[in-house]
């Protein structure tokens, strides 16, 4: 029978293998870390510095107009209103809050309603807080959801008395014009680059259908059944069912070509394996000791976190469906033979 050898576990710390350790200080930042919502971005150095660049661009065009129509107001209202957008179009320009309907639509139509508030209701708390509201709601059922909306009914109330004498002229002038510039800065930009799509559906259609047509549908699931498990969510995410579809089809295709097999034979010491499960279902496993017929393991990763157990080989080896590695904070197959331990647990997925 194998024997596991005993080793210390050094104070305030998390055993998650032989002689690798995670502190309890670290554990704890991950904790709160998922509590307060820090993303885990997986983005290139380069599709970072590429963001910045193309709000750098986007906003010295709009800031360039507002400045030459010597108006003093339109440049405040572009820091603080426009810079929102320029963030959402230029970071996330795929997303749902960033297409041109959401930032023209929710742009106006807020400054709009926040007009409407200042001259309908003489207390400012009331006619500030009503113009948000109103502007949520039309937004929603208008289609046009765009956070950085809020802020502009907002502006429309508290702006002072430059913007209040303006009257309605504000939604089309500085909103309008500076909110156009801005989209037309957002579609040349990302035109340039063919991995970025803005409009998110009309520039990546092709694109989209190139992938469908190499990905053979052996499963179930259909467009209609992402619009489905949305709409049951009853909450809105900044995600469409055309973009789930299109990263189902791409997980599809990368199973396909990574689809490998784990034998009894095949499991080595040090090495961690995935169940390949979706949700909480997933787990990692991390193998520390192997005799002829059990395996003795440390679940790194998702469910039951941080218990050890064993198992017989064979049992294993139907729960394990693949090697994987930590990469960038995140667990990724292991489609190459890797030296024996020379892979560090990953905390986080």
């Amino acid at each position: 029978m194998h024997q596991r050898a005993a080793s210390s576990v050094p104070p305030y710390s998390l055993s998650v293998g032989p002689g690798i350790h995670i502190s309890m200080y670290k554990y704890w930042l991950r904790e709160i870390s998922l509590a307060l919502g820090i993303e885990q971005n997986t983005t290139s150095h380069q599709e970072k510095l590429l963001s910045s660049l193309g709000g750098l661009l986007g906003i010295a065009v709009v800031y360039s107009l507002s400045i030459s129509t010597d108006n003093s107001i339109s440049s405040v209202f572009i820091v603080a209103s426009m810079g929102a957008s320029a963030v959402l179009m230029f970071a996330v320009p795929h997303g749902a809050l960033s297409q041109p309907w959401p930032v023209v639509g929710g742009h106006t139509l807020s400054a709009a309603i926040g007009v409407f508030c200042f001259q309908s209701f003489s207390h400012t708390a009331v006619a500030s807080a009503c113009a948000v509201s109103l502007a949520i709601l039309a937004m929603y059922y208008l289609r046009c959801l765009h956070p950085p909306g809020g802020a502009t009914a907002l502006l429309a109330v508290i702006g002072g008395e430059p913007i209040h004498s303006m009257g309605y002229s504000f939604v089309v002038t500085p909103i309008l014009t500076n909110v156009m510039l801005l989209v037309l800065a957002a579609v040349v930009f990302n035109s340039l680059f063919k991995w970025r799509s803005y409009p998110a559906h009309g520039l990546s259609k092709s694109q989209r259908l190139k992938a469908h047509k190499r990905s053979r549908r052996t499963h179930g699931l259909t467009q209609e059944d992402f619009v489905t498990a949305l709409q049951q969510l009853d909450s809105f995410i900044d995600v469409t069912a055309e973009d789930l579809s299109e990263i189902f089809e791409q997980a599809m295709q990368h199973t396909r070509r990574a689809d490998t097999t784990t034998t009894p034979d095949s499991i080595v010491e040090g090495h961690h394996y995935s169940n390949g499960q979706l949700g909480i279902n997933w787990s990692v496993r991390l193998v520390t000791g192997v005799s002829r017929r059990r395996i003795y393991y440390k679940v790194v990763g998702g469910q039951d976190c941080g218990k050890s157990s064993n198992c017989s080989r064979n049992e294993f080896s139907i729960w394990a469906r693949y090697r994987v590695i930590p990469h960038n904070q995140h667990w990724v197959r292991d489609v190459f033979d890797q030296p024996k331990g020379g892979a560090t647990p990953c905390k986080t997925l």
